[in-house]
């Protein structure tokens, strides 16, 4: 893997604020943390040899006591990087609550890496809620929509 992508990889860590990052690239895997097993505050990126299936890296956490369960279709966040929900500051977002999409319709912009990735919806519904403020941090795996689906047919 380049040195430069690490040092990309450092830098995202540090703007946004999660604790760490797995990145499998062909055979090559580097693992950054912020925090070292002794707790020291700097990050810390180590190769780790290839394995044949990777591990999720990502533990699925206990039920958040802020979030409300909602039923619904959860659209998930594919990458880490920071949530953008419309195309340009001062623009008006992509979808809003109670919004209807149709599946690939665009919901939101994931910047990462200096990369702007638009993000499709998986399926069509109205937008129950949206999860994350604009300008925001995101994990993998982490929810930023749910789609009501019930009227669909």
């Amino acid at each position: 893997m380049d040195i430069r992508k690490v040092k990309k990889l450092i830098e995202l860590l540090d703007e946004s604020g999660i604790a760490e990052i797995e990145i499998t690239e062909g055979d090559d895997s580097v693992r950054i943390s912020r925090y070292s097993a002794a707790g020291q505050a700097a990050p810390v990126a180590t190769h780790i040899a290839a394995a044949p299936a990777p591990t999720p890296t990502v533990a699925a956490p206990a039920a958040a006591p802020a979030e409300v369960e909602e039923d619904g279709f959860e659209i998930s966040a594919p990458m880490v990087g920071t949530y953008y929900a419309a195309s340009s500051p001062g623009a008006a977002p992509y979808v809003q609550v109670g919004d209807r999409i149709n599946e690939g319709d665009t919901i939101c912009i994931i910047e990462a890496m200096k990369m702007m990735n638009q993000i499709e919806s998986e399926v069509s519904g109205v937008v129950k809620s949206i999860r994350l403020q604009n300008g925001e941090p995101v994990e993998f795996g982490q929810t930023l929509f749910v789609i009501d689906q019930r009227d669909e047919g």
